[in-house]
């Protein structure tokens, strides 16, 4: 299976010769770096300054170009956050619950926790025993929580995977809106059992064991959605 180029892909995407150009351009170009003014760039890809200035406006709205008064157009990194944004509203425009979202978490970390126990990172591993020691050594509830988020961080970080490393930051964004509601100082011990099993099986280098350690997490974090603030743990 051949794998399509960059230009069918742009092509497909966005069936528009004009957009197309104006895309292939901007990926040639560092964040940061002006575009020619308006009229150069009309001359140079051979159209109307009232079809060019429209393109541009589309690619400011996806947030590629940034334009500033009086200094032209730059080039923008696309941030996850500027995607995660993109995503919500897509998923609140087709009145989508936010909830349908986690299983693409679950397979995106699933496959993070495989690819770093093939890969594994003693850096990033590092940071993941960090992470569970912190854990395991406090009962505030904001210092649990940013532990939790530092662990899972390393465990995409070791990966590998900028892909991965990405949508995970991608739908972060999005996925908080659904457990902000979630107490992870419930069931302390429960939650420093989950994280240092996928710790363990990484370190291991066994991806059977990371990828069963992630998902008995996520049913661990599913039960706390569904229960009943207050209810006691079974």
């Amino acid at each position: 299976m051949s794998i399509p180029s960059p230009h069918s892909v742009l092509a497909d995407l966005f069936q528009d010769p004009l957009t197309v150009a104006l895309v292939e351009q901007i990926m040639a170009m560092a964040p940061g770096t002006r575009l020619p003014g308006e009229r150069e760039q009309a001359e140079l890809l051979g159209v109307s300054r009232t079809a060019l200035r429209d393109r541009l406006s589309r690619m400011e709205s996806l947030g590629i170009l940034e334009r500033r008064m009086r200094a032209g157009t730059f080039v923008k990194r696309l941030s996850p956050t500027t995607v995660s944004e993109v995503l919500l509203l897509g998923i609140l425009s087709e009145q989508m619950p936010l909830e349908s979202m986690r299983p693409v978490r679950v397979a995106l970390e699933r496959q993070a926790a495989c690819e770093a126990s093939r890969r594994r990172d003693h850096l990033s591993i590092a940071h993941m025993a960090i992470a569970v020691d912190t854990m395991d050594n406090t009962d505030d509830s904001a210092e649990l929580h940013a532990a939790d988020l530092d662990f899972h961080s390393a465990l995409f970080a070791a990966s590998g995977s900028p892909a991965l490393i990405f949508m995970a930051e991608v739908l972060s964004g999005v996925m908080r809106r659904t457990v902000q509601q979630v107490a992870l100082s419930d069931g302390r011990l429960i939650m420093r059992t989950l994280h240092r099993d996928i710790y363990a099986a990484v370190v291991a280098g066994d991806e059977a064991a990371a990828s069963a350690a992630v998902d008995r997490h996520f049913e661990w974090l599913e039960e706390l959605l569904i229960r009943p603030s207050g209810a006691p743990q079974t």
